[in-house]
């Protein structure tokens, strides 16, 4: 068991050193999934704003995925891409959902939610394939 969480550990690791960016971005994300908001806020009567926030919160972590990965390799791989800049953020997103309704107190899952981030998920697929179709690294 120790020898697993110790390759875990070197794992994340190699991707903080690599990505620091979007590690930060994704830890963000659960952080603010996860924790309870109370306070009320003007923006509460802005129709939709809690998936204005979904399509912000995913369209940015994935941009910033595409940019560092841009960033870091000379020629895109688009499968690696399409797994962990458009299919991992609505995978963990879904998880996230299920996480708000099942285990918390304060949140709720939502489909809609999950449409929203599945859309900012998408925006950012395609700034990042026009980033790395336009400005290829040489």
């Amino acid at each position: 068991m120790e020898v697993k969480v110790q390759i875990m550990i070197e794992i994340v690791r190699k991707y903080a050193r690599k990505y620091p960016l979007s590690v930060v971005c994704i830890a963000l994300v659960w952080v603010l999934s996860l924790i309870p908001f109370f306070p009320e806020t003007p923006l509460d009567n802005v129709p939709f704003v809690d998936k204005y926030t979904h399509f912000i919160m995913y369209g940015g972590m994935c941009t910033v995925i595409w940019w560092e990965y841009w960033r870091q390799h000379r020629r895109p791989d688009y499968k690696k891409l399409f797994l962990w800049a458009c299919l991992m953020p609505i995978v963990m997103s879904g998880i996230l959902e299920l996480l708000q309704e099942y285990a918390t107190t304060t949140r709720r899952g939502e489909w809609e939610d999950l449409a929203a981030n599945a859309t900012g998920m998408m925006l950012a697929a395609v700034i990042g394939i026009l980033l790395t179709t336009f400005f290829p690294r040489r």
